[in-house]
Order: structure tokens, then sequence, then C-alpha cells
């Protein structure tokens, strides 16, 4: 791969970091529209709700890939998936675990890549 075509593809840090900023103005976004809620201002909780939703489950995803291309703990792993469900806690354990280098490098199993081992490197492997 020529680095032009490196250039093009989204590193691990900024795929995790864009949802994890993402997920973090979403969970802002419900708070407010169930504070207007409450107020009978207007009711944005069902768009609020969904969007929040669908970066809350792409967060999901894009830890569990990151999890994986990183090899990161156990402990990890979960550790940023459960704290997806925290207001705002994603932004912090982005923080962190960049300051540690855990997000550091390209993605190991893209074409040209490392040899997947197991299920979930191979679906990984398969979708990159």
């Amino acid at each position: 791969m020529t680095t032009r075509e490196k250039s093009k593809i989204v590193s691990p840090r900024a795929l995790f970091r864009s949802f994890a900023v993402a997920e973090m103005f979403t969970w802002a976004g419900l708070i407010t529209a169930l504070v207007f809620r409450a107020f009978d201002v207007a009711n944005l909780v069902p768009i609020a709700g969904g969007i929040h939703g669908f970066v809350f489950l792409s967060y999901c995803a894009t830890t569990i890939f990151v999890w994986v291309n990183q090899r990161w703990p156990l402990r990890l792993g979960l550790t940023g998936l459960l704290l997806a469900i925290v207001p705002f806690a994603t932004v912090p354990f982005e923080i962190v675990a960049d300051r540690k280098g855990l997000l550091t490098g390209d993605w190991r199993l893209a074409p040209g890549g490392e040899v997947p081992h197991g299920f979930i490197e191979h679906v990984q492997a398969w979708v990159g």
C-alpha cells in the first residue's frame, strides 16, 4: 500500500476519537431533550434518542474494532464499552487511552497486513 493510499484510511485513533466525541455530544442532546420535555417546551426525545442510539451503537462497534486491532486486555475493552453508558465518559476514556499509547498505529488486519486469527479478527479483516 502506498503512502497516498494510507493517507485515505482513517486511523484507529481518529475513528475512536470521533465516535467518543460524537457519543458525548449526543448524550448532551438527549439530556437537553429530556429537560425540555420536563418543561413542556418540546418533545425532542424521540429525535435525540434515535440519534444517540445510533451513535451509541456505532461507538460500541468502533470500540470493539479498536479493542481487537490494538490487542487491548479484556478489562480495558469492557471498560471502554461500559463507559458508553455513563454520560460524557467516553472522551476522558479516549484521552487516557491515547496518552497511554493504546490508540497508536494503523489497522493491523488491513489488506497486506497481519493474518487474522480467530472469528473476530477474520470478521474485522473482511470488513476492513
